[in-house]
């Protein structure tokens, strides 16, 4: 019995060892697993969050303006949505420059040319009213645009970035700027739908101007008619967008019935939007629902 104990007691011995150094495998490669997860995810974030390059604003124009006379109107709308047209582009470069350049470069590249842009856009506006009414001065301090966002700690210098708070309000209002440029150009056409044939070739929709039909536009509407303006610019390009899509499909109604029709009852709406914007304060226009049917041009 003496020589059987020893015997028994260092199996047990292997046995445990054996079992603690399975145990103690398990837990280094649960661990090693384990500790690979985490850093995998935090890598993953850190470029997502660097990839990230903010948002270009700009002070509102459109709400500054004072009374724009009827014979300025087209050109001021044209410039107004060319000021969007100038964010929108600066916002496209801050994309596609993600990581160039140094700490200066979206101030260099990208904030300083906008407001030079800005300043010469903002200058026409001005020239246009004053032709035949008080030319209004100050506008200049509309032109500096900030970068706001996760990206503008490196490309937005301090003297920018003061204009952060201001600017977030006022672009909201520039935004509805996107432009009549379309929509106020001479290419513009008043006629029926008669042209509007099958969707055999995609074509192009036009539509009649309404900028160039509105009368003096007070102060306190400016706002609210730009934006009605450029949503009628934006049903354009819709319209433009399905008649492209669906070429070949339907019958020879096909444009009138699925496009042509629904794009002159919106137009219908948003011109009498216009006309009730500007009817608070002064008289309302009428006969702008004539201009609500566009037609497609081959």
């Amino acid at each position: 019995m003496s020589r059987a104990l020893p015997k028994y007691n260092k199996r047990r011995v292997v046995i445990l060892g054996g079992a603690a150094a399975v145990a103690l495998s398990g837990a280094i490669i649960a661990g090693t697993a384990l500790a690979g997860t985490p850093s995998k995810g935090n890598g993953t974030d850190a470029r997502t969050l660097a990839a990230s390059p903010g948002t270009i604003t700009c002070p509102d124009v459109a709400s500054k303006l004072p009374a724009i006379p009827a014979s300025a109107q087209a050109e001021v709308t044209r410039n107004l949505t060319l000021l969007q047209t100038q964010i929108d582009e600066a916002n496209k470069r801050l994309v596609s420059t993600v990581g160039q350049g140094g700490p200066n470069f979206v101030n260099n590249a990208i904030l300083g040319p906008l407001k030079d842009k800005r300043v010469a856009t903002v200058n026409r506006i001005a020239t246009a009213i004053g032709r035949t009414a008080a030319k209004p001065t100050g506008l200049d301090a509309l032109a500096p645009c900030a970068l706001n966002g996760a990206g503008a700690g490196a490309g937005a210098g301090g003297a920018n970035n003061g204009n952060a708070a201001g600017n977030a309000n006022g672009n909201a209002g520039n935004a509805g700027n996107a432009g009549n440029a379309g929509n106020a150009g001479a290419g513009n056409n008043a006629g029926g739908n008669a042209n509007a044939g099958g969707n055999a070739g995609a074509g192009t929709i036009t539509c009649p101007d309404v900028a160039s039909k509105l009368p003096a536009i007070p102060a306190s509407a400016q706002a609210e008619v730009t934006r009605n303006l450029t949503l009628l610019q934006t049903q354009i390009d819709e319209a433009n967008k399905r008649l492209v899509s669906t070429v070949g499909q339907g019958g020879p109604n096909f444009v009138n019935n699925a496009i042509l029709g629904p794009l002159a009852d919106k137009r219908k709406s948003t011109i009498d939007r216009i006309a009730i914007a500007i009817g608070r304060t002064s008289t309302k226009p009428t006969g702008l629902d004539s201009l609500a049917a566009c037609t497609l041009t081959k």
